[in-house]
């Protein structure tokens, strides 16, 4: 669900934010980062991002072995309506060079949605990820989601161990031995 946006137009006709979600954020290493939802001008700045992801990382955000991120996938990850979806970029504080991407894609009611995170080799181990998952939460209770999901690899040991951590629960993806549920709880339904 997190791959590609309900919004079929061109990235360059889609809508802005209602609510600016950029913030600069630091890590508990204290690493200080800026995020802030992706723009259509980010197609450049994305795909150079992903030169720097690993391969297995590529498999774990993808769910699939791929060499490269395509222009195709590019443009799918571009799309995003800021209702139904939202991609959030972490990025370098100066330069601006994208260290991080957290996409958020939620279901028709409004309920629940998906996130699908990836960091650049380089840059893990510093509690980027952490935090930027930290900050999709809190957009995601701002909009009214109930719940996040995220679905990982069972082979993804460092995912599922930090969203274990960030008090999501885990359970067997239903048909698919080779992935696991995670589930992280925002708002209980109206009594």
């Amino acid at each position: 669900m997190a791959d590609a946006a309900r919004n079929t137009d061109s990235p360059d006709t889609l809508p802005a934010p209602a609510t600016d979600w950029s913030a600069d954020l630091t890590t508990r290493t204290g690493y200080a980062f800026h995020v802030r939802p992706i723009t259509p001008d980010d197609e450049a700045a994305l795909a150079d991002f992903f030169t720097h992801v690993g391969k297995e990382d590529l498999r774990f955000r993808f769910l699939s072995a791929i060499d490269h991120v395509g222009h195709e996938q590019l443009l799918a990850l571009l799309r995003v309506d800021h209702e139904h979806s939202e991609h959030f970029l972490a990025c370098e504080i100066g330069s601006g060079r994208i260290l991080a991407t957290a996409m958020l894609v939620g279901d028709d009611d409004g309920l629940r949605a998906e996130v699908a995170v990836a960091i650049r080799s380089d840059f893990k181990r510093r509690g980027i990820s952490w935090v930027l998952l930290d900050h999709v939460a809190m957009f995601a209770r701002a909009k009214g989601l109930r719940t996040l999901e995220s679905i990982e690899s069972r082979d993804n040991h460092q995912a599922i161990d930090m969203e274990r951590e960030r008090g999501w629960t885990a359970a067997p993806c239903p048909g698919d031995p080779s992935a696991m549920i995670l589930r992280l709880t925002l708002a209980s339904p109206p009594a």
